[in-house]
């Protein structure tokens, strides 16, 4: 009878354990959740920057070349010898200092006939005033005596004054024989002269190519082919620079610029501004702008390239972005506008670079949000949400 009772509670409590795991499979299975639906993602959230508008204030460095500012090859004037030359590669000349001394026997031999012709002339000058002297004083005579009827015939007086009249012409002409041999014998002393070859101006020689005993002459005659020496001066010098066309604008004669040259680095060189060509070269896109150096010291030397601190200005405030939100591709270079969160690409051409910014030219305004990274895989009409940073300075 004891063992029947725990039979039966012994399956009364499996009962219960099953309908208790039944109904708590029921409560789980009706209290379940229905699964979340998948939420549509939003436009792309993109960072964004606003055109500045600023003056332009940059300094750029440019090449430039120095350049002596007065530079002759010399010549001498007249075909001759070499018979003595004075200076040498680095001579420092003054205005009108002798270079060489040449000689040619044939100017003494010309001389000497030109002296001959001139005292032959004036001899020659002598007879015919003799000659005139005598027709005039027997012209006077017959005139005076032809106041006497019968005396003188009128046709000797006649003659007579014809004689006078032919005579004034020949003294004439042998004052003109003489004043052209004159001038001959001059001509041929001045070119004795040029056998003394002088500087032409205060400089350095740089370049000697002759001898004694060389033949030289001027640059069209024999012994032409080089000149003799070539004369710099180099107190004052020339630093051409080419400027871009670009940067044309606002160029003031009188302006002083510092340059720099690889000879002293470190050290600060300064022009000013003296001569603007005024026309862009065709080939190269620049203009010649000339600064005067001052080099009494002689330290910088004709020919050294260098590097001139150039400043640009610009008539009026640019448009600057951030370097990054410029964008190129093969056939475009453009920014990214973000205008009622839609994109577009707009073409720009850049300028000048200032820190981060760089200057750009387009159909933009200041204030106009562009995109803080340009990249053409932002396709334009492209819709975003914009997230506003502060570009670099």
């Amino acid at each position: 009878m004891n063992m029947l009772t725990g039979i039966r509670r012994g399956q009364l409590c499996v009962a219960g354990s099953i309908g208790l795991s039944i109904g708590l499979t029921a409560c789980g299975s009706g209290g379940s959740a229905q699964p979340e639906k998948a939420t549509a993602p939003g436009p792309p959230a993109i960072e964004v920057v606003r055109v500045l508008d600023q003056p332009v204030n940059a300094t750029l460095s440019l090449p430039g070349e120095l350049n002596p500012y007065q530079t002759v090859a010399v010549y001498p004037r007249v075909t001759g010898f070499v018979k003595t030359i004075r200076v040498d590669r680095g001579s420092r000349l003054r205005a009108g200092e002798l270079i060489a001394v040449l000689e040619a026997p044939e100017l003494a031999a010309q001389r000497s006939e030109a002296q001959s012709k001139l005292q032959s002339a004036e001899a020659q000058l002598g007879t015919v005033r003799s000659k005139a002297d005598a027709d005039a004083s027997t012209y006077e005579k017959l005139k005076a005596a032809a106041l006497t009827p019968g005396v003188v015939a009128g046709n000797d007086v006649v003659l007579a004054q014809k004689a006078v009249e032919a005579d004034q012409s020949q003294v004439v002409a042998a004052q003109q024989n003489i004043e052209a041999v004159r001038q001959a014998l001059n001509s041929v002393t001045e070119m004795e002269a040029y056998l003394k070859v002088t500087a032409p101006f205060d400089g350095v020689v740089t370049e000697r190519n002759v001898h004694p005993g060389a033949l030289v002459g001027p640059t069209s005659g024999t012994g032409a082919a080089t000149p003799m020496v070539r004369l710099v001066e180099n107190n004052r010098l020339r630093l051409v620079v080419p400027v871009p066309e670009a940067y044309t604008a606002g160029i003031t004669p009188g302006t002083e610029m510092a340059f720099s040259v690889a000879a002293y680095p470190g050290q600060t060189f300064s022009g000013t501004v003296a001569r603007v060509a005024q026309a862009v070269d065709v080939n190269t896109r620049t203009m010649a702008v000339e600064l005067d150096v001052n080099n009494k010291d002689g330290r910088l030397a004709p020919g050294t390239f260098c590097q001139v601190r150039w400043p640009v200005r610009r008539p009026g405030p640019s448009l600057f972005v951030p370097s990054g939100s410029v964008a190129n591709t093969t056939d475009r270079t453009f920014v990214v506008r973000i205008r009622n969160e839609r994109t577009a690409w707009i073409d720009v051409k850049t300028g000048l670079t200032s820190g981060s910014l760089v200057e750009v030219f387009g159909d933009l305004r200041p204030g106009d949000e562009i995109a803080a990274r340009g990249t053409d895989e932002m396709r334009p009409g492209t819709q975003v949400r914009v997230k506003e940073v502060k570009p670099a300075p």
